[in-house]
């Protein structure tokens, strides 16, 4: 698979390799999707499409959640970002903490701080990862089974889209009934591989707070 098709979370790599280098994990204090009744049982194709479309419409809706995410190949990068809504991230970095607020990215680096104008498609992946806003029609899903995720129940899913560009995930949806996380693996422009797992927790948790960064 090409990177070109493999566009959804890279946009936004590419912005933090711009300013940072691999970051080690800190220990996951998450705390779990909220909780709610188990999904029922699925079976069929059309199931796992309908499990998988109102999952992402939840995460469409969320308030706010904390992500990790992670590439492992040639350029190995772990970062984690928190959201509140509906135009607030915090991406944290080596060298510093880089706020988004609206269309302006408030870099940090070296104990400065430079606001940079942002594409508004740059952050997109984090809020439709599986492009349902012009996927409807190219989605299928199949279901893989039960496991767990940081000690949580999980449905696992395996999903492709057709429409804008062919793409697979893996991705895992916990009882709430929220993603959990998504996997995609591919191959970059020469010829490289590599994977990316997005992993997501603190759905509406009303602890994530994020101000407006103090400018010298």
């Amino acid at each position: 698979m090409s990177s070109r098709a493999a566009a959804l979370p890279l946009s936004l790599f590419l912005l933090l390799a711009v300013t940072a280098c691999q970051r080690p994990a800190p220990a996951d204090t998450a705390v779990p999707a909220p909780a709610a009744d188990a999904l029922p049982a699925r079976g069929s194709a059309a199931d796992a499409v309908a499990d998988v479309k109102a999952s992402m419409h939840r995460f469409l809706d969320a308030r706010s959640f904390h992500a990790r995410m992670v590439l492992e190949g040639a350029h190995p990068m772990t970062s984690e970002m928190d959201y509140v809504a509906p135009d607030r991230y915090r991406i944290t970095l080596p060298t510093g903490t880089q706020t988004v607020i609206g269309n302006m990215l408030y870099m940090q680096v070296n104990g400065r701080t430079t606001r940079v104008p942002l594409p508004p498609e740059t952050l997109s992946p984090w809020r439709d990862p599986l492009k349902l806003q012009q996927a409807q029609q190219g989605l299928t899903a199949e279901f893989l089974g039960e496991t767990q995720i940081d000690g949580v129940s999980a449905r696992h899913y395996r999903v492709r889209n057709t429409v804008p560009q062919p793409v697979e995930f893996e991705y895992w949806i916990g009882t709430g009934g929220l993603p959990l996380r998504l996997r995609h693996a591919g191959t970059d422009n020469e010829g490289r591989d590599y994977t990316v797992v997005q992993t997501y927790s603190r759905y509406d948790d009303p602890a994530i707070v994020i101000d407006h960064p103090v400018e010298p």
